[in-house]
């Protein structure tokens, strides 16, 4: 059962999310993990209903959607609102290849000592439980679950000591893939086989570090029509997250709401014997403790 409204602790941190109420998408607040919602732009008006205008409007609009969930009001049942992608339109979308260890073992490739750095476009984001579209230039579809993590203080040149600090938090992504097109067409560039419509579904919320118990250590699993294809921990990973920031945004000056994508376990499908491409019907749950579950149906 949800914890009230009430009784949540800001302390702990904000569950961040975008729902949609009755045609209407704005900013909520998680009450408990999976549990109600509390609307905290109807508690105040000066909250921004956009999780990217939110996240730019930095710590006073964090202050102002604590506030409005310490009033134990604007409390609304999970199943009477929908919910959608807990960020649309982020400035940038980036991706690290290649960065968990027991993933460069299923390949046998050596571990990066950098990141391998790719992107997707924006426009590949949809919603946590959105159908994803098996489109007819691929045969080759694969499924890939991350952890992805949000910004929420942009920055340029981050020490990766102070790199949880620009963390909004964290979210579970689906890295969806056209295999033939990331891998040997368009002349071996990545980025078409990785940004078709629908290839990022992401949610359902944005889960802050402080929420956590240690973001770099917890299950992550993908399962496939109810089988387990997928299942590691993010103790794996190559980069951790401070790493990645870092490296990044030495190139890059970071924006608040930027997505970043950190890199899938082993057991995606291009890398079986034979391989298992996704088809019409295919359900891919992609899940991590702590944070959440994504379900998306290939249509």
């Amino acid at each position: 059962m949800a914890e009230p409204a009430s009784k949540v602790r800001p302390c702990n941190g904000l569950r961040l999310l975008q729902f949609e109420k009755d045609g209407v998408c704005r900013v909520g607040v998680e009450a408990a993990p999976n549990g109600d919602i509390v609307d905290v732009t109807r508690i105040d008006s000066s909250i921004p209903t956009d999780m990217v205008a939110f996240l730019e409007a930095g710590e006073a609009a964090l202050d102002a959607a604590a506030a409005a969930v310490a009033t134990g009001e604007g409390v609304l049942g999970r199943d009477s609102v929908k919910i959608r992608a807990p960020l649309f339109r982020p400035e940038k979308v980036i991706c690290v290849g290649m960065n968990y260890v027991d993933h460069c073992t299923e390949q046998n490739m050596p571990v990066p000592v950098e990141p391998v750095i790719f992107s997707k476009f924006a426009s590949a984001i949809v919603d946590p439980n959105a159908d994803v579209e098996l489109p007819p230039e691929t045969e080759e579809l694969d499924f890939e679950v991350e952890l992805a993590f949000v910004i929420g203080r942009g920055g340029r040149r981050i020490q990766e000591e102070d790199a949880m600090s620009h963390v909004a938090g964290f979210t579970v992504a689906h890295d969806v893939s056209a295999r033939d097109w990331q891998l040997r067409k368009n002349g071996g560039q990545w980025l078409i086989g990785k940004t078709f419509d629908t290839f990022c579904p992401i949610g359902p919320s944005i889960v802050p570090p402080s929420a956590l118990s240690d973001v770099h250590n917890l299950g992550i699993r993908c399962r496939l029509n109810g089988e387990t294809v997928q299942d590691s921990n993010t103790n794996q990973l190559v980069h951790k997250t401070q790493a990645c920031i870092s490296f990044i945004s030495k190139f890059i000056t970071l924006k608040p709401g930027d997505l970043i994508l950190t890199g899938t376990p082993p057991g995606v499908g291009c890398f079986r014997k034979p391989p298992l491409w996704l088809k019409k019907g295919d359900v891919v749950e992609c899940e991590i403790d702590e944070i959440g579950c994504i379900r998306n149906l290939i249509v």
